[in-house]
């Protein structure tokens, strides 16, 4: 039998346009704390209120796009999300002190959670069921690139010409995401809005229930992240590494792309288990490398392996979370797992940063490590040891 198609243009503008909103993401919430600290002179805490104010607006944009945009029909919340981004992005330029910069922070979030929210929803709908992990799979990669590239861009946009060429850099990103947008061609059923029938107010409007036990899964694993995403560069430079610190997310990247497709059939085939487990031993390996690190060789080893460990969790989440929701609450679904492993990152860096003055970032390292491996037991407790096999999912269901 032919296989059905993944690559339609659908899938692949919508892909593009993903990557375009977490660049626009990245490129500033890698810098904007740094440059809070310079400009209006804000203490360290202030800096990363920045950074979790955003998490924070990006959850709350997610639920609400996933509760509307089966009301609204996607193609207009995919609208509504990029023009809103948009907005906000450009309002960086006359940003005249710091109260208003938080402010804009959490706004932008909002923008940021409808649009992305809308995007991964999307592709999840339009992805051939027998091919789901794949699919989701190749979509995720947008994160992963711009996970990699987006803070590399930043950086180095920032330290040799200065925050307003950057702010240029990520409108124009935006206003690309707004035009493919406009070029992507939904499916009528899912373009059109549906008249709904008006629920009382209940928090399973916000949340699907069969997603939860897998974005429980994320939230830990966005904890266990976050001694990446915030504190690499710091211990990278205190073990005069900052090259090779630069570099984790280049390596990281690559090695996600590389392993995608191999990763993606064996979850379709294979089920859950076979790809969810190794990727949790593989993140704990990582991190313990990454602990151990003494040389750059040894730390970019270490990114391959969060690579291939944590770059693998977030796709194959999100086909678990939605396998078993209802068509009209597919958006739901993806805004329940995204929204909780946003948190889990958001929450992550003040977490573990009440643990360094205790343990210094090498221990931290370590016990990140432990901690994941402790993730894949909950996991075999509230998904794993009733994960489907694929011939369950696909030929009985």
């Amino acid at each position: 039998m032919q296989k059905e198609k993944i690559w339609t243009s659908t899938f692949t503008l919508t892909m593009i346009t993903s990557l375009l909103f977490y660049f626009v993401f990245y490129a500033l919430t890698v810098v904007v704390g740094s440059y809070a600290m310079t400009q209006y002179h804000a203490a360290a805490s202030i800096a990363g209120l920045l950074s979790g104010i955003f998490v924070v607006g990006g959850f709350i944009g997610r639920l609400y796009a996933g509760n509307n945009v089966i009301r609204f029909g996607i193609k207009r919340m995919l609208y509504a999300g990029a023009i809103f981004y948009l907005l906000t992005t450009l309002l960086y330029f006359v940003m005249p002190n710091l109260t208003l910069l938080i402010i804009l922070r959490f706004f932008h979030g909002i923008g940021f959670g409808i649009g992305a929210t809308a995007a991964s929803t999307l592709a999840g709908m339009i992805v051939p069921k027998s091919r789901r992990g794949e699919g989701i799979g190749y979509f995720a990669l947008s994160i992963t690139i711009a996970s990699a590239f987006g803070p590399f861009i930043s950086m180095s946009v920032y330290n040799s010409v200065g925050y307003q060429l950057l702010i240029v850099i990520a409108s124009v990103a935006a206003v690309l995401a707004l035009v493919l947008s406009i070029f992507i061609k939904v499916p009528e059923a899912l373009a059109k809005a549906r008249k709904m029938e008006k629920k009382p107010f209940s928090i399973w409007n916000f949340f699907e229930k069969s997603a939860l036990p897998i974005s429980l899964i994320g939230f830990l694993v966005g904890i266990g992240y976050a001694s990446i995403l915030s504190f690499l560069d710091s211990f990278s430079a205190s073990i005069g590494l900052l090259t090779a610190g630069s570099l984790f997310y280049v390596i990281y990247a690559i090695f996600i792309v590389g392993s995608r497709p191999l990763s993606g059939r064996l979850f379709d085939a294979k089920g859950d288990n076979f790809v969810m487990y190794p990727t949790f031993i593989f993140f704990a390996f990582g991190l313990a490398l990454t602990g151990l690190s003494n040389s750059t060789l040894l730390l970019l080893i270490a990114a391959a392996f969060v690579g291939l460990g944590y770059g693998s969790f977030l796709p194959f989440g999100q086909a678990i979370a939605i396998r078993n929701a209802e068509p009209e609450r597919i958006g739901i679904a993806t805004s329940t797992i995204y929204g909780i492993f946003d948190m889990g990152v958001g929450v992550g860096p003040f977490l573990l940063g009440t643990i360094i003055p205790m343990t210094g970032y090498r221990k931290l390292y370590y016990l990140s490590a432990v901690f994941l491996l402790v993730v894949a037991v909950i996991y075999y407790f509230v998904h794993g040891r009733k994960a489907l096999k694929p011939i369950d999912e696909y030929e009985v269901k």
